[in-house]
């Protein structure tokens, strides 16, 4: 029985996304998203990170299973998936994909990043799957975490962090 993948933590995902933020700054956005794979594999190669490019996702309905229906755009360390575009925006559909696809995997944690924006952290989006196993997959939620949890900038100091400093 396959279970999922521990949580790599945020060290493995800060790499992840540090990487793509070289790409995108190299490269610049407006380009095929097979260009953008094909840097950012490399990148995360030459880290010395184990990549998988185009990971067939299964699909088991009753007593059939199909192996050809989806596929990962990349897979690092068998524990991150990563679906990578080059949109002029992310619709609701594309987030639903990446909650889809970590459904489908083994991997505890996605990033959806569209290369085709000015800033690249304008366009990450990370996610979490909930659960141990396969059999209880679908009575997981799955969470979008690309919006920081609410009250996130009460734990820095004063002044530091986005509106008005707390009264004295």
């Amino acid at each position: 029985m396959n279970t999922r993948a521990p949580e790599p933590g945020p060290g493995l995902t800060d790499r992840i996304i540090g990487l793509a933020i070289k790409v995108h700054r190299r490269l610049g956005p407006g380009l095929l998203e097979s260009i953008y794979q094909e840097c950012l594999c490399w990148e995360l190669s030459q880290a010395g990170m184990e990549v998988r490019r185009e990971v067939p996702l299964s699909i088991v309905y009753e007593t059939m299973q199909f192996d050809k229906g989806y596929r990962a755009d990349v897979i690092v360390g068998r524990r991150v998936l990563l679906e990578l575009k080059s949109v002029p925006q992310l619709l609701p559909v594309h987030k639903a994909q990446v909650l889809t696809y970590l459904h489908l995997s083994d991997c505890a944690v996605a990033l959806l990043i569209n290369f085709n924006c000015v800033l690249l952290k304008d366009g990450l989006h990370r996610f979490i799957a909930r659960g141990g196993s396969p059999l209880t997959r679908a009575a997981t939620p799955l969470r979008d975490q690309s919006e920081p949890p609410a009250n996130w900038d009460r734990a820095l100091p004063a002044g530091t962090g986005p509106g008005p400093a707390p009264p004295p």
